[in-house]
């Protein structure tokens, strides 16, 4: 015999499709939901509709927006002559979070895995050679993710890089081995973000 009624049911379901969440928060979560005001419960599911509706990718740095250009790129008080690279609009935003940069972005929007099969066209990497490319562009900070992906991605675009005319960098190594962007504090990433150097090339 089913412990909920079917719609308590599929609204745990749902939730437990959440990264993190498993079933006793689902229920947690779920019973929450059913406590609250009907007008509560209805903010979240209209958010989450609008969500979905009007969300796009940033047509320059590929960051969510809910225009043609993301908030970023909106901001004319930006330094366009630096772009820093990431991999997802989650990373923008633990840098933002800093305080400390006052250059543009360009979102990758995933790594390259040949494991996975994600080759250079899957991700926004043509478009950020073409950003590259453009006369007052001095300076590109690869800013991907200290993890095996992440460095494959850097070198990668370095190598891209080499027929630009700009300066390559490289986030400090404060920031762990196998980290993960958006969970490391503000400092350390304000640290690497300061502390950058130009990007080795290996042979």
């Amino acid at each position: 015999m089913a412990a909920h009624t079917e719609s308590v049911e599929r609204l745990i379901s749902q939730l437990k499709k959440l990264p993190g969440i498993g079933q006793k928060t689902a229920e947690r979560l779920a019973f929450h939901l059913m406590k609250a005001s009907k007008e509560e419960a209805m903010e979240l599911a209209f958010s989450i509709r609008d969500v979905k509706k009007n969300i796009r990718h940033c047509s320059v740095c590929f960051n969510l927006a809910e225009e043609d250009l993301c908030p970023v790129c909106r901001d004319k008080r930006r330094d366009t002559s630096v772009i820093c690279v990431v991999e997802y609009p989650r990373d923008l935003t633990a840098i933002e979070e800093t305080g400390e940069y006052r250059g543009v972005y360009h979102i990758l929007l995933g790594t390259l895995s040949p494991v996975d099969e994600v080759h250079p066209e899957d991700i926004r990497i043509k478009e950020l050679i073409e950003r590259a490319e453009k006369k007052d562009v001095q300076e590109v900070i690869i800013f991907t993710n200290a993890t095996a992906e992440g460095d494959f991605t850097a070198h990668y675009i370095a190598r891209e890089l080499e027929r630009c005319n700009v300066k390559v960098t490289r986030m400090a190594r404060g920031i762990p081995a196998g980290s993960e962007i958006e969970f490391v504090s503000k400092g350390v990433i304000a640290d690497a973000l300061s502390g950058r150097t130009l990007f080795a090339m290996e042979d």
